[in-house]
C-alpha cells in the first residue's frame, strides 16, 4: 500500500477537470453524478438504453447535468466513471477513453454475470479486465466498495474523527492521486493499495467489501484478504 490519508485542498488535482462522464448511470452511477454535481462537476450520463430514459435523473441533477450516449458520454469526460454489470464491461467505448483517468466501480456477480473462469480461478481482476479493455486509459478501481446509498450519506469532511475510508488501486500514482483527490472532495478517506494487480483486496467477499470502516480498520481488513 502506498499511503493513507486525504487531499486537504477538497477538490481535484487538476482544476481544468471539470467534466465527468458516466458509462452506466444506476445505483453506484447515479449517486456519484449527484455527488459530483453538489460539489461543482459537470456530468454526462448514459446507460444501455438511450439518454431519453434519463430524463428524470436529469431533470434532478439540473443544468449541470445532461444525458449522451455511452460514445458521447466518454468524448465528453474529463474523466469517466464505468459503473455497468461486469458481463457488458466490454461495450464501453475504448477510443474516446483514450489517455484518460477511469474509475472502475464494478464488482463480480456470477449469479447476474455468469461464471468467468479468470475470476473463479483468481488468475484476474474485474478492474484488471476493464484495463485490459482499455489499453491506453489510466483504470483506477475506486468507490465499489460501499453501498450506493452510502455515498450520500456518510461522507464527513476533512479531519472528522473515525472519518468513513476508501481504498484505491491504480498503476498510475498520478490518476490515483486525482482519484484520493476525489474520494476527499466527496467525503472519504483515502488508502492507496497500490497497483492494480492489488485491487483483489475490495473484491465482493473481502473483508474490506461493503463495510463502513476507517483508514486504519480498512488497512486491517486489506491485510486479512486471502485470494
Amino acid at each position: 500500500m502506498r499511503s493513507v490519508g486525504n487531499n486537504s485542498s477538497g477538490s481535484w488535482v487538476s482544476p481544468g477537470m471539470t467534466t465527468i462522464g458516466f458509462i452506466g448511470a444506476g445505483n453506484i452511477g447515479g449517486n456519484l453524478a449527484r455527488l459530483a454535481v453538489e460539489h461543482g462537476y459537470d456530468v454526462v450520463l448514459s446507460n444501455s438504453r438511450g439518454p431519453e430514459t434519463l430524463a428524470g435523473l436529469i431533470a434532478e441533477l439540473g443544468p449541470r447535468a445532461r444525458a449522451a450516449t455511452p460514445a458521447e458520454a466518454a468524448e465528453a469526460a474529463d474523466i469517466a466513471v464505468v459503473s455497468v454489470p461486469l458481463k457488458n464491461y466490454q461495450d464501453v467505448p475504448v477510443a474516446p477513453l483514450a489517455g484518460k483517468i477511469v474509475l472502475d466501480t464494478n464488482n463480480y456477480y456470477f449469479e447476474r454475470d455468469g461464471h468467468i473462469a479468470v475470476l473463479d480461478d483468481n488468475l484476474e481482476t474485474v478492474s484488471g479486465m476493464l484495463q485490459k479493455h482499455l489499453p491506453t486509459s489510466h483504470v483506477v478501481k475506486a468507490f465499489n466498495h460501499i453501498p450506493a446509498a452510502e455515498l450520500l450519506t456518510t461522507g464527513t469532511p476533512t479531519g472528522t474523527p473515525n472519518r468513513r475510508a476508501l481504498a484505491i488501486a491504480g498503476d498510475d500514482p498520478a490518476a490515483n492521486a486525482v482519484v484520493a483527490a476525489l474520494y476527499d472532495a466527496f467525503g472519504f478517506d483515502n488508502v492507496d493499495l497500490g497497483d492494480l494487480d492489488e485491487s483483489w483486496r475490495v473484491e465482493r467477499d473481502r473483508p474490506a467489501y461493503v463495510v463502513r470502516q476507517n483508514a486504519d480498520e480498512l488497512k486491517e481488513n486489506l491485510a486479512k484478504a486471502a485470494r
